[in-house]
């Protein structure tokens, strides 16, 4: 027994060592098979209130990487017909990032567990009513449209932060010259 969970804490340390975007933990309490695949957002591009992109494609096991502009942002998963609330306590939030110019020195990082639609939103003040919002996975065959969950956020009112940090890892910047 013991050899057995050695050669599965060998083997998850050599797969999160091989992926330097992913911190390792001492037992893991569930597996995320990873695929090495990290896709970056942004948050706060160019001074607007926006995700750039607002709309990524991922494959289980993917990683989302949020890293954040100034001014102040965050990021909560919320669900579709919600748009500025979060979807449970147990959802994802990033906290906040308060950014005076450059960027943010940590990042936030979510990772893909399934293919169904994530539905998420900036909670500083108005800017998820203001169209600060964003869709993994959106199903194109449904009329649960990012352009749909605009749309509803804009009567929404003004986000609501969760009162942790939850369901994702606030790390170091892993590549902080970017430009992004």
């Amino acid at each position: 027994m013991l050899s057995t969970i050695t050669i599965v804490l060998a083997a998850t340390t050599s797969l999160v060592s091989a992926i330097p975007t992913r911190t390792a933990r001492d037992v893991p309490s569930v597996t995320d098979e990873l695929t090495g695949v990290t896709h970056t957002v942004v948050a706060g591009r160019a001074g607007q209130l926006i995700f750039d992109p607002d709309n990524v494609v991922a494959d289980i096991g993917d990683v989302i990487e949020w890293h954040y502009l100034p001014a102040n942002h965050s990021v909560v998963q919320s669900t579709f017909d919600a748009p500025c609330l979060p979807l449970s306590d147990t959802s994802f939030f990033s906290g906040f990032f308060p950014i005076k110019e450059g960027q943010s020195d940590e990042v936030f990082q979510v990772v893909v567990k399934d293919d169904k639609p994530i539905w998420y939103y900036c909670a500083q003040g108005t800017h998820c009513s203001s169209g600060m919002l964003g869709a993994i996975n959106q199903d194109f065959d449904s009329d649960k449209t990012l352009r749909e969950f605009k749309e509803l956020a804009k009567a929404a009112g003004p986000g609501v932060a969760p009162p942790e940090i939850t369901g994702g890892e606030r790390i170091p910047n892993p590549n902080p010259n970017s430009g992004v």
